[in-house]
């Protein structure tokens, strides 16, 4: 009698092992929720002057080392520039080096490729620091960049800020030929 009650209860033990294991080891999959990417962009300002520019980042999530790729289309040059701007809002806190940072002919990535810098746009950089701590990043390639068929990019290497959120950048052009700069467009990069 001891040794059928003794196989009653290993039984017993081996059924419950069958329908409760199941169910354990399925608990950590109802609990994951993993990154889900929105395909949605938040311009501020839709129906204003704001022109919507294209943009490329390596890693959105925030304190890490990161590569952006702020893209110059030719639909987005009017005119052969001689001179860029690139506003980066006070609230986007990086440490910003001049070796750093690049003005580059890209070749923009997709389903096939990814995107590169193909060729080096030689030019002078200058990083500004403003009272209002307003930063800019000044680009004087050393012959104008044509309007023609081909991308470029500022490239930026930098730490993403320690907070998270959206932070738009605003571009400025000199076309060859005149003394003030004109609106080319506003980046708006997440940093989950």
């Amino acid at each position: 009698m001891f040794k059928r009650q003794k196989n009653l209860s290993l039984n017993l033990k081996i059924l419950n092992l069958f329908f409760i294991s199941p169910f354990l080891l399925s608990i950590p999959f109802f609990f994951y929720v993993g990154n889900v990417k929105a395909g949605l962009e938040f311009q501020w300002d839709q129906d204003s002057i704001y022109k919507k520019l294209k943009w490329f980042q390596k890693e959105s999530k925030k304190n890490i080392r990161n590569t952006t790729y702020f893209f110059l289309r030719p639909n987005d040059r009017k005119n052969n520039l001689i001179k860029i701007d690139l506003a980066i809002p006070k609230s986007f806190k990086s440490t910003l080096k001049q070796k750093n940072i690049k003005f580059c002919k890209v070749e923009i990535g997709g389903f096939e490729g990814r995107t590169k810098c193909l060729e080096n746009v030689p030019s002078d950089i200058e990083i500004l620091s403003e009272e209002s701590s307003l930063k800019k990043i000044i680009i004087y390639p050393y012959s104008p960049i044509p309007f023609s068929k081909d991308n470029y990019a500022i490239v930026l290497k930098a730490v993403n800020p320690r907070r998270s959120g959206l932070y738009q950048f605003h571009s400025f052009g000199q076309p060859a030929g005149k003394t003030a700069l004109s609106y080319l467009g506003s980046w708006t990069i997440v940093i989950d």
